[in-house]
């Protein structure tokens, strides 16, 4: 498997064990090289996972409709 697509909120959650398993999540994928293909955003539940498979050297592609990239929620990149 190269690549996981994930897509959940960009807020937070409501218990900081959802943020905390969101950024587990995309560092477990990237140490064991598997790609992640998220939603985009830089913020929440989604902005987690990609930090923790960026922070651990991962593979990240965000993929945003433009209405979000206009209210500048992504990693610009």
């Amino acid at each position: 498997m190269k690549r996981i697509t994930v897509f959940c909120a960009s807020s937070p959650g409501f218990k900081a064990v959802y943020m905390e398993a969101a950024a587990e999540t995309g560092r477990v994928l990237a140490e064991k090289g598997i790609g992640l293909v998220y939603g985009g955003a830089k913020v929440g539940l989604m902005g987690a996972v990609a930090d923790g498979a960026l922070t651990a050297g991962g593979e990240v592609i965000g993929v945003l409709p433009d209405f979000c990239a206009a209210k500048k929620l992504h990693i610009p990149g």
